[in-house]
């Protein structure tokens, strides 16, 4: 036997016998109906479900895989044999996770890593991984011999916007050594067990089942998939025992090469387990072996400058100034003017700079840019301005929330003394704007303004007037007012059978995309993503129903999906890859539909949580009485108008509710005549049960009781 192989098998075997004892034990103490699941997922044992089709409810039913575990190892001299004693590792590993949960609300609390990643997370992920925001996954895990070459390593992979999954010592080394960890800032710290990193495992398989609807139980086509379509790869650090070889062995069989800081000379697998013993090569060549090519920006600013650090959040200790409209006039502004009114890459500061203006305070900002280009529409406009968001909050020690001139900019102390200045804000305007709009864009000047009267003077005479304008064409925008739709198929690198039909009413379910989006895409990147749909020959208004579209989804899903309706949850209704904001489903007893959105973790009237909804409604699969779709679908006169409208909402998480509720409230006063619409549905702390809905509907006299049976 190999050098290798044996290696693998001793870490499997290990693996089997601590799983087997732990499930002994803890069946011995708590009896084989003890409950055993990971938190707020709708995949039981996500590994097992995936693989073997498997739902463990209970600790009795963990034996029976512990028995499939076992007979996965062959010790057989074979690679292939022992790769999938690698995922016999991988289920042990989840099997010896899961027991950590019970009767543990949180058994990480005292562990620098969070464990389980929930259903949730992974669904807010999808986006930036289709869009390439998150271009790959790095597993790193160990310890370095050295602490400043991971440190490094995981550095690099965060400028890249690489999401990056820690395991053991290197956590500690990274924290030490100035890596900023956690969700925000794509550097997930799981645990010190090596078992924890089966929690990076399950993210993989649920993409499988979250995005790619995988039939539970087909183990070729998991792994198929998460080596098609996972960008993963693991690094280790120092010294390699059986166990790690062994779940490195299991990573290589779901497709990610594994590359180890150690000399492994002959047996080393090109391509599947590589050595790089300099570091400096480590990130070069992990990309390479996944094939992740990333497209680098270089902007001269003293920070880093990624996607990872958009979700900074700088306390208002930590903050050095900031800009805000609650106590000062603010605005964002994209103006088209002609060629011969712009200095291309002038950059103006009017007022004082950041180090001109007092720390812990708070002042006006006018983010003002004029573009000109043979090519440029003012409906691109808003979406060059939404960008400016992601852009201040790609620069480590920014923090932007807000559009328009409802604001707020907060700068770090830490970003303010490595020389952070009003100027390289600028520079990444500039710099993003030429490379992601070059198509439309010719020439671009940018004004940043903190000079309070000036700022007044922009949000006056030109933003506001602006902002107006928009508005009047948005609520002109209509499905009717327009000649063509457009496709989205961003997301079908993770759900191939999957295509949004995107209209001014109804915007992409990730809520990401509107019409006005993907008509710039499609002007930006004419083979791209987004291809314009006729609307010509419409068979059916109220349903939806058009030629072109249903020709259009069936060529962009080879033939997966053949007709679509627009405006039906019952009738052949839009597919969902995964990552909607909302998923609307049918409450039979009240003869309404209940909505939740991704981030509510509680109970439906339906008895379903969120996940559990999602795990029927993704993948790209039509299933009819439910469909996913983002917010602002929700106040849409075409929201289920061919059952009826919005008119049939009974119940909504309450976060959900308020957030919606202006916009609801206004389009039901002015197709229905009812007024205060929201407070005739029930959320959470009313009911989330039927019968206390029904009580709720019937005192309140919903208009859906008087509605035709919508099945």
């Amino acid at each position: 036997m190999s050098v290798l192989t044996d290696l693998i098998y001793n870490g499997s075997n290990a693996v089997a016998g601590l799983t087997e004892n732990a499930v002994n034990e803890a069946i011995a103490k708590y009896g084989e109906d003890k409950k055993v699941a990971m938190p707020d997922t709708a995949y039981f044992l996500p590994t097992i479900y995936a693989a073997t089709g498997v739902k463990v409810t209970k600790l009795g039913d963990l034996p029976a895989c512990v028995g499939v575990l076992k007979s996965l190892i062959t010790n057989k001299e074979d690679l292939g044999e022992a790769l999938n004693a690698g995922l016999a590792t991988a289920v042990g590993a989840e099997i010896i996770e899961a027991l950590k949960y019970v009767d543990h609300a949180d058994p990480y609390a005292e562990d620098s890593g969070i464990g389980f990643v929930p259903d949730p997370i992974i669904r807010s992920l999808g986006v930036p991984l289709v869009t390439g925001d998150i271009p790959g996954v790095a597993v790193v895990l160990g310890k370095a011999d050295n602490a400043e070459d991971v440190v490094n390593v995981v550095k690099d992979y965060q400028s890249k916007g690489i999401m990056t999954f820690m395991v053991g010592d290197v956590i500690e080394q990274c924290a030490e050594g100035g890596v900023k960890l956690g969700l925000d800032f794509r550097v997930i710290p799981l645990g010190h067990d090596v078992t924890s990193v089966i929690h990076v495992v399950t993210v993989a398989v649920r993409a499988a089942l979250i995005f790619g609807n995988l039939t539970p139980g087909d183990l070729p086509g998991l792994l198929k998939y998460t080596k098609e379509r996972v960008p993963a790869f693991v690094n280790t650090f120092g010294a390699l025992n059986e166990v790690v070889v062994s779940a490195g062995a299991g990573a290589i069989a779901l497709g990610f090469p594994v590359v180890v800081d150690v000399d492994l000379g002959e047996n080393q697998v090109p391509g599947a387990l590589e050595s790089v013993t300099d570091h400096s090569m480590t990130v070069k060549k992990s990309l390479e072996l996944r094939g992740i090519k990333i497209k680098v920006t270089e902007i001269a600013i003293p920070v880093a400058f990624a996607s990872a650090f958009e979700g900074e959040i700088i306390r208002k200790g930590d903050m050095q100034v900031e800009f805000s409209s609650h106590k000062a006039p603010t605005c964002e502004l994209v103006e088209t003017v002609s060629a011969d009114e712009i200095e291309d890459h002038k950059i103006t500061i009017v007022g004082k700079d950041l180090d001109e203006l007092e720390q812990g305070q708070t002042y006006a900002l006018a983010t003002y840019i004029k573009v000109a280009g043979a090519k440029m529409q003012s409906d691109f406009e808003p979406v060059i301005e939404r960008k400016i968001h992601a852009w201040y909050n790609y620069m480590e020690g920014v923090m932007h929330t807000g559009q328009r001139n409802q604001i707020r900019v907060r700068i770090s102390k830490e970003a303010f003394e490595k020389g952070l200045r009003l100027k390289d804000f600028g520079e990444v305007l500039y710099v993003m704007i030429m490379d992601e709009f070059d198509i439309v864009v010719d020439k671009c000047e940018i004004e940043i303004v903190t000079d309070t009267e000036k700022v007044q003077e922009i949000l006056e005479k030109k933003a506001m007037p602006a902002y107006e304008a928009r508005d009047e064409r948005l609520e002109t925008l209509t499905d009717e007012s327009v000649d063509k739709f457009y496709t989205c198929t961003l997301c079908q690198s993770f759900a191939p059978s999957h295509c949004c039909v995107v209209t001014p009413e109804r915007l992409g379910l990730c809520g990401a995309v509107s019409w006005l989006d993907a008509k710039a895409t499609k002007e930006l990147n004419p083979e791209g993503p987004c291809q314009p749909i006729s609307k010509e020959g419409c068979e059916d208004e109220v349903k939806g129903i058009y030629p072109d579209v249903n020709r259009m989804v069936e060529e962009a899903t080879h033939g997966a999906l053949s007709r679509v309706t627009l405006y039906s949850i019952m009738e052949d209704p839009m597919t969902s890859c995964g990552c909607f904001e909302c998923i609307c489903g049918i409450e039979p007893f009240s003869n309404g539909v209940i909505i939740a959105n991704r981030e509510y973790s509680g109970m439906t009237p339906l008895g379903m949580t969120f996940g559990e909804l999602a795990s029927m409604t993704g993948g790209g699969v039509q299933t009819p009485g439910f469909m996913g779709h983002g917010r602002h679908f929700i106040a849409s006169k075409k929201f289920m108008s061919a059952e009826g409208g919005f008119e049939r909402i009974v119940w909504m998480p309450k976060e959900l509710k308020d957030d919606v509720a202006e916009r609801l409230n206004k389009a039901a006063k002015e197709k229905y005549g009812i007024d205060n619409f929201t407070d005739m549905i029930a959320d959470e702390t009313i009911a989330t049960d039927e019968e206390a809905l029904m009580a709720f509907l019937q005192e309140k006299n919903h208009p859906v009781l008087g509605l035709e049976p919508i099945m």
